[in-house]
């Protein structure tokens, strides 16, 4: 990283960065050409094990792509505020990102209620309390992808200029 000054080298802070986030933006080798989606997220740290899960459509590009390639790039990020200096010339953005790489698959349906469980608390941090079920035809419509994370770095610039 150039910026080695602004690397969030702590795990735990990491993952700090990634509950604050709302989106993680995907990208899939096609043809030799990314294809990204923003997608809504949920997480799941476990030691130093990251997994990401996301829901969609149960058809579509991505499942064609997952079956030719199953690795993934993500980012995501959050904190976002310009910065411009007294002369108007001068700018900067504070912010805080995280950008990794790993491998996705499909949940099997038997997976399904506890990944959706994990998206849900993304959204609904200490407030989601998961009963056990989700009604059910709406999780058999429902596609869940999972995101084990392999390689993963973060990135801030927080301070004042």
């Amino acid at each position: 990283m150039r910026r080695s000054d602004r690397e969030i080298n702590n795990f735990a802070e990491i993952v700090d960065v990634i509950k604050k986030c709302d989106v993680c933006r995907v990208a899939w080798n096609d043809n030799g050409y990314p294809y990204i989606i923003p997608l809504n997220f949920g997480m799941k740290a476990e030691g130093e094990q990251i997994v990401l899960y996301f829901h969609g459509a149960g058809e579509g590009k991505k499942y064609e792509l997952i079956k030719q390639d199953n690795r993934v790039g993500f980012e995501m990020d959050c904190s976002h505020r310009l910065v411009t200096g007294a002369d108007g010339c001068s700018c900067t953005m504070k912010y805080e990102s995280v950008v990794g790489s790993g491998r996705i698959e499909i949940v099997p349906e038997e997976e399904k209620s506890e990944a959706l469980a994990v998206l849900m608390e993304q959204y609904h941090q200490g407030e989601f309390s998961f009963s056990g079920s989700f009604p059910e035809e709406a999780v058999k419509k429902t596609a869940v992808f999972k995101l084990t994370v392999e390689q993963v770095s973060g990135k801030r610039n927080l301070d004042q200029i």
